[in-house]
């Protein structure tokens, strides 16, 4: 499991039933609201549930059968059986959205309904309280014993619980609940006579769940008896497919038929062939009854010849490879085992093999990154066999389906073979440069067949296995700081990568102390001995915002640090800046003068540049970008609690900054993984790019207490309120005149309008001041005319009467303008200070330093955008969004500028919306929808422009709860 795993699980703890269960808090509510139609903040999704996931070391010591187990407590909901038989039943096993031990219950659950609609159910009688009451049970005996004996053999280890419970007895209980409940749905499905009368005892208790009004021991012990009976039927036939017997290690089996055995199995016993050389007549009588059945099944068999001495067929390579593919499934659904050769089929996979020395052939100074030699070759396996280039060769030439393959039946698609051996052997050999490997791995053009692992050797091996610190780093005698274990982690990383020249994403949570872990990097790297120290400065370049922040961090973390801003009117060009920068350890400036003063900074000679707040790049083709990858250095660092806000073409853009050309063209990159992520939620995909990005992210979120255990929690609720008639009204017209005016419109100007129509839907949310823009009061005659800003009176009443400080976003600058006056009257503060775009850096920083103070105002207000990031305001422990971004990822960044280190107090987020308004329905649409491996997130208003205009009416119009005064 990992943090970004999101799927559903489910676990079956016997005596206490199903428990479906997810790591993410919100994936969980969304998907169980969804399935089980319990409403978001239901006090069942504040259950918790102990599970046993596989980890690194066992709670208890581990498990018996070599898995690692450990105990872990998950969000989870309980079922009861009749509820977990409907919620199974509807469930698909191929939904990525499941994991595995879901998707295996699925299954088992598949299983025991074709057993139930088969009839090998029987009833029974059973005590409880004093009463007798009726239920329906398997029948039993060996062909259920042998189906419960093959699930246990692959059960995940997930579901035998944290205390490793046997894997049988897991399977046992969950048959004995669940069988009763599917024969009931099956009963109650199919349509039939009319409810038992009252004189059928047994019936009607079978059918209704009432108790049996009969005499119940007497009956009970006939139906056992009867069960027995049961039990005692005849032998099963069963199918067992044997190879050709053919010595030669690769040959083609076209004109060799493969012997499928015609068997009968009795209770307790091997598989017999039925054999008419001494002929039984009863089992030739069993065998002929039951192998009609299997040739309606899979009607292939009937076109196949026969042995003359026994009742076995003959099939050609055809037929076989038909059977494996399609027959076998269709004959096991039918009730017949199929018994199949212990190695079959087998799919072409290519790997990627990597040797290079334990250490890089560079020293920290003169590392060259992607331009690091390895030497590395491609190959092809089959399973788990590795071909040599003979095989390979061989098997192009069969260009059969069939092979025998060191001395063991194989089956695999020839053409996809063919074509796989030909792209290995396409291939070049001998050194080349890193850059190479990763332009090979996420290259437009996609191999044949899938890559399954990618190995290597010596510092890259470490590299891609994760251990990206090699040597403990020593805390910097300079660093006037106590590092957390993390973030002197995240310290060693650093220096591992800069060591190895390779371009670093640390993405840690927002709050978790990027900064502090730059300035120990530095720290680190003034201590080093003087042949190894790099003496060119880093360059950093942040918002404007945090200028201020990075100054005084500096300042207090590491004294000893020449720390130079580049920044104002007044700052230094040409030879000044460049003698400037060589006297200094660290240059900070903004995006905004990186693009303006380009020139400048190409030439005053970097040994690194880091981007903080990096997101900021995440348009590739901008000016902020371009000046990014333009300005040279031997090594690049992107600090970013975000890396993918909207798209993945924004983790690409991050990535090209810090290691160029690595994710390969944009273009390449969307065929490869945006389109199919995106559009289509591959999960494989999904994989690969995290395989081939993850050496170069180090990703820690708040939420892990292996992180970080002392951080308070965060409770974040959706509050609701209703629009004034005023607003109503306003509301109406703005979605009546936007149909109008797009009723005949198309392409650009359809969307502008929509767009338009969408901002002023929001402004109308907020306040009818806001819409008009007209200066007019916030109240009028002692009322509210916007139930959202009534709202946000009792809010904040609650929040300064209990003498806690709040932090209020809003997405508009005059939404901002308009309110600070109202609150600084309501509730009679000196001060409300309001941060926005056009406040001068040194006035933000002074609203930052009076906010965190001890006797700072209680009120902030900030605008989205200049507010949302950089910026640590811990003495607040309440967040209000005013109006809703339709991007999560901006609103958790704002909300992490009180919820971060530092903070001592739980810290309650509100967001606040509109009842059956636009705002609602979106809402309804983010907090539901489950992205795929935390990689794709919602992509902004857009896509409401190209909604039908009934849709678009839809969406907007009110409902009849909107309105309230």
């Amino acid at each position: 499991m990992t943090d970004l795993d999101t799927r559903l699980h489910g676990l079956w703890t016997p005596g206490r039933g199903l428990q479906l269960w997810g790591h993410d808090e919100e994936a969980f509510a969304a998907a169980v609201g969804a399935r089980l139609g319990v409403p978001r903040g239901d006090r069942r999704l504040r259950r918790r549930a102990e599970v046993g996931v596989l980890g690194d070391a066992a709670a208890d010591g581990g498990a018996s059968d070599g898995h690692a187990v450990r105990r872990v407590s998950v969000p989870a909901i309980a079922c009861a059986p009749l509820t977990a038989a409907g919620v199974l039943g509807e469930l698909d096993p191929r939904d990525p959205s499941l994991g595995p031990d879901l998707r295996y219950l699925v299954h088992v659950l598949r299983g025991l309904d074709r057993w139930v609609q088969a009839g090998r159910v029987v009833p029974e009688l059973y005590r409880a309280d004093d009463e007798w009451y009726a239920r329906w049970r398997l029948v039993g005996g060996e062909p259920q014993r042998a189906w419960l004996a093959e699930l246990a053999a692959v059960m995940p280890p997930v579901l035998r619980g944290p205390q490793l419970t046997q894997p049988m007895v897991v399977l046992e209980d969950f048959v004995a609940e669940l069988t009763d409940p599917l024969a009931r749905l099956r009963i109650w499905a199919d349509p039939g006579p009319e409810e038992p009368s009252p004189d059928d005892a047994l019936l009607r208790a079978l059918v209704t769940e009432e108790e049996f009004a009969g005499v119940g021991g007497p009956v009970a012990s006939a139906l056992e008896k009867w069960r027995e009976s049961l039990r005692a039927g005849e032998p099963e036939l069963v199918l067992r497919l044997v190879e050709p017997d053919d010595a030669d290690e690769l040959v083609l089996v076209d004109d060799s038929p493969w012997r499928l055995e015609v068997c009968l199995c009795a209770e307790g016993q091997a598989p017999v062939s039925v054999s008419l050389r001494v002929p039984d007549p009863h089992a030739i009588r069993i065998a002929v009854r039951q192998l009609s059945k299997a040739l309606t099944a899979y009607p292939r068999l009937q076109e196949v010849p026969r042995d003359p001495d026994s009742m076995d067929l003959l099939l050609p390579v055809a037929v076989v490879t038909d059977l494996m593919t399609y027959g076998a499934e269709a004959l096991q659904a039918a009730g017949v085992r199929v018994l199949l050769p212990r190695s079959w089929s087998a799919s072409a996979t290519l790997r990627l093999r990597a040797d290079t020395p334990e250490s890089p052939a560079s020293s920290a100074i003169s590392a060259v990154g992607m331009d690091q030699i390895v030497d590395y070759n491609w190959e092809l396996a089959l399973g788990d066999v590795v071909l040599t280039a003979t095989e390979m060769a061989q098997l192009v030439r069969a260009n059969a389906d069939l092979v025998r393959l060191r001395g063991e039946w194989v089956q695999a698609d020839a053409a996809t073979l063919a074509a796989a051996a030909r792209y290995v052997a396409g291939q070049p050999t001998g050194p080349r440069n890193l850059g190479a490997l990763f332009g090979e791995l996420t290259s437009a053009a996609a191999p044949p067949v899938p890559v399954e692992e990618v190995t290597a050797t010596g510092w890259l091996g470490a590299l891609l296995d994760g251990a990206h610190a090699p040597e403990p780093v020593p805390v910097p005698v300079g660093l006037r700081a106590d590092l957390r274990p993390y973030q002197q982690r995240g310290l060693e990383w650093l220096a591992y990568m800069s060591g190895l020249g390779l371009g670093a994403v640390l993405a840690d949570d927002m709050g978790l102390g990027k900064t502090v872990q730059l300035l120990a990097l530095l720290a680190h790297e003034r201590e080093l001995p003087a042949g190894v120290r790099e003496t060119r400065p880093t360059l950093l370049v942040c918002p404007m915002s945090v200028v201020g922040n990075w100054q005084r961090e500096a300042a207090r973390f590491v004294p000893g640090l020449r720390v130079l801003v580049h920044h104002g009117t007044g700052r230094l060009s040409g030879d000044e800046f460049v003698a400037q920068v060589a006297e200094s350890d660290l240059v900070i400036t903004t995006y905004a003068l990186l693009a303006k003063d380009r020139a400048h900074l190409c030439e005053a000679g970097f040994d690194r540049v880091v981007l903080d707040e990096a997101q900021h790049i995440k348009n590739h083709g901008t000016a902020q970008a371009r000046a990014a990858r333009a300005v040279p250095a031997r090594h690049r660092i992107a600090l970013t609690g975000t890396p993918v806000e909207n798209r993945l073409d924004e983790l690409r853009s991050i990535l090209d900054f810090c290691n160029p050309g690595m994710l390969g063209s944009a273009q390449a990159f969307r065929a490869r993984f945006v389109n199919p992520i995106e559009r289509e939620h591959d999960a494989v995909a999904v994989s690969r790019l995290r395989a081939i990005t993850a050496p170069f992210v180090l990703r820690r979120v708040k939420t892990d207490p292996t992180v970080i255990s002392d951080l308070p929690d965060k409770l974040e609720m959706t509050v609701r309120a209703n629009l004034t008639a005023e607003q109503a009204a306003l509301y109406r017209a703005v979605v009546d005149a936007m149909l109008e005016q797009i009723k005949d419109a198309k392409g650009m100007k359809r969307k502008g309008a929509v767009l338009a129509a969408l901002t002023r839907l929001k402004q109308v949310c907020n306040h009818p001041a806001h819409f008009h823009g007209d200066g007019s009061s916030v109240m009028r005659r002692g009322r509210h005319r916007s139930g959202k800003l009534a709202l946000v009176e009792d809010i904040l009443d609650g929040v300064l009467g209990d003498g806690e400080r709040v932090l209020l976003f809003t997405q508009f600058r005059e939404f901002g303008d308009l309110i600070v006056p109202w609150i600084r009257e309501r509730f009679d503060l000196a001060e409300v200070p309001f941060l926005h775009g056009g406040v001068s850096k040194s006035r933000r920083d002074g609203m930052v330093e009076e906010f965190q103070s001890e006797d700072g105002p209680p009120v902030m207000v900030l605008s989205l955008k200049a507010g949302g990031t950089g910026l640590n305001l811990t003495a607040a422990n309440h967040v209000v969004h005013l109006d809703r971004w339709w991007n999560p990822a901006v609103e958790n960044q704002a909300t992490d500028r009180a919820y971060r280190i530092g903070q001592r107090r739980d810290v309650q987020v509100r967001k606040l919306l509109c009842v059956g308004t636009l705002e609602e329905r979106v809402d309804e649409m983010l907090t539901g929808k489950q992205e795929l491996a935390d990689l794709a997130v919602g992509v902004g208003e857009s896509w409401m422009t190209e909604l039908s205009t009934d849709a678009l009416r839809d969406l907007l119009m009110l409902t009849e709860d909107a309105v309230a005064e």
